[in-house]
């Protein structure tokens, strides 16, 4: 019989309770899950319904419309940004993520209900609410790889997780197809969606450590962390320089996600079905592309990966915007050709980009590294989704399908920025102070079942 202490030396053979040091199959599933859930509301709210609600002409209309849906992300995630830091220490006091992220969760979820009939106002404001929540509970997300998987499996499982998230945007897209769901009624399909599939992290997972109570002091003197978890980050070989080239390709990245729809259906010229399902077609492409760069991420490491995944980024980038210029089949050719291109490599970066991040964090501040993390990409979102949303409210009038091209090459610049920075960064680091993780005693374990103590 295989002992606690026994599995700590010892990996299980096969299957996908081999990812993880509690060998349950169910715990690395139940993860990625909710990376499933997650991504059905990055695609049907992020990616496609806000963008079309907003610039809809009974609302905002399109030169209007692209700014204050720009407005909304940069407000949102910079708010976010400020506390990312603060979030992740607060997380690392207890060890436990878990409670936190079903908090975050809910936060987003419970907006997002309502946008579709609300005023386009008030649709925009719980919208930002909703993004907050969102990408706040991506922190939690992100740093719970370290618990459900060892780290010589952590670029597979990451890899699933992905390739499973593009299975919830094909889930969700393929619904709204068949059912027909008018853009308003999007939000509230994607609310309970989200929430439907999210529960089984909570529910299944296990963590050790505990929550603690939040002390209005503990979270006043937390404001005092960023400067000393940048301080910590200084101090580990390489991090600095990986935050700051993340700064910069996140930019091309979150910001290609919020466009891609408007820039289909206004600057392609498709309609609104026809964008749905070519971007479902892409997706599909991301789905087999992240089960690759996943296993390249545990062959290659995740640097050598991340390097190819910016390279062809920006190939993609610079067809695409050639190829909003070129009329006829040629022009829809090309476009399509950067489309897959720019999916597959929106899975690359997601696989490699968080393996990348674990592998250089101690184990002991990887919740703190992680806000931080979440802090600088979220940063340059705001700067980029800015740029691009002033790009077409000022030149949409006098270039139109130019004002786009214009604004998908400023993403260029940030996306190249960001692969010379990290070319010089070693991946090594963390392997040679990270000790395998010991698998939970049965007697420590909390029941399944048991619920999350409320914040």
């Amino acid at each position: 019989m295989t002992t606690a202490q026994d599995r700590s030396v010892t990996r299980p053979g096969r299957g996908l309770g081999a990812l993880s040091p509690s060998g349950r199959a169910v715990e690395p599933f139940a993860w990625s899950l909710y990376d499933f859930a997650n991504t059905i509301f990055s695609f049907a709210v992020v990616s496609t319904a806000i963008g079309l609600w907003a610039t809809d002409k009974s609302r905002f209309g399109e030169g209007e419309g692209n700014l204050v849906v720009s407005i909304a992300v940069a407000v949102s995630v910079a708010l976010n940004a400020i506390v990312s830091p603060i979030l992740g220490a607060l997380s690392d006091r207890g060890g436990r993520r878990l409670p936190f992220l079903m908090f975050f969760t809910a936060l987003c979820i419970v907006p997002t209900a309502f946008i579709g009939p609300s005023p386009a106002i008030i649709g925009i404001a719980l919208f930002a609410v909703a993004n907050f929540g969102y990408q706040a509970a991506l922190i939690y997300y992100d740093a719970t790889l370290k618990t459900v998987s060892w780290p010589e499996t952590r670029g597979r499982l990451s890899g699933i997780g992905v390739a499973v998230g593009y299975c919830g945007t094909i889930f969700v897209g393929v619904l709204l197809i068949i059912f027909k769901v008018p853009v308003e009624g999007r939000f509230l399909v994607a609310s309970v969606l989200f929430a439907l599939f999210a529960v089984p992290i909570f529910v299944v997972v296990r963590e050790q450590g505990t929550v603690g109570r939040v002390s209005w002091s503990d979270v006043t003197g937390s404001w005092s962390q960023l400067r000393t978890t940048i301080d910590h980050a200084r101090a580990v070989p390489g991090l600095g320089r990986f935050l700051l080239g993340r700064f910069f390709y996140s930019d091309a990245v979150n910001t290609i996600i919020v466009v891609m729809t408007v820039v289909t259906v206004y600057a392609k010229g498709l309609s609104e079905s026809t964008a749905q399902m070519v971007l479902l077609a892409l997706t599909v492409v991301a789905v087999l592309a992240s089960f690759g760069w996943g296993r390249l991420v545990d062959s290659w490491g995740p640097k050598r990966t991340l390097i190819t995944v910016l390279g062809s980024w920006a190939v993609g980038l610079v067809l695409g915007a050639i190829s909003l210029g070129v009329d006829g089949p040629i022009g829809i050719v090309a476009f399509l050709a950067a489309g897959a291109i720019l999916g597959s490599g929106l899975g690359g970066v997601q696989v490699a980009d968080r393996v990348f991040m674990v592998r250089l964090s101690p184990p002991e501040k990887l919740g703190e590294f992680f806000g931080l993390y979440g802090l600088v990409g979220k940063g340059s979102q705001v700067i980029g989704q800015m740029l691009y949303g002033l790009i077409l409210y000022t030149l949409l009038d006098t270039l139109h399908v130019g004002a786009y091209q214009l604004a998908v090459l400023t993403l260029l610049v940030t996306m190249l920025i960001g692969y010379r920075l990290i070319q010089p960064v070693s991946d090594h680091w963390g392997e040679a102070v990270e000790a395998p993780p010991v698998p939970i005693p049965p007697e420590r374990l909390a029941p399944a079942t048991a619920p999350i103590e409320p914040l």
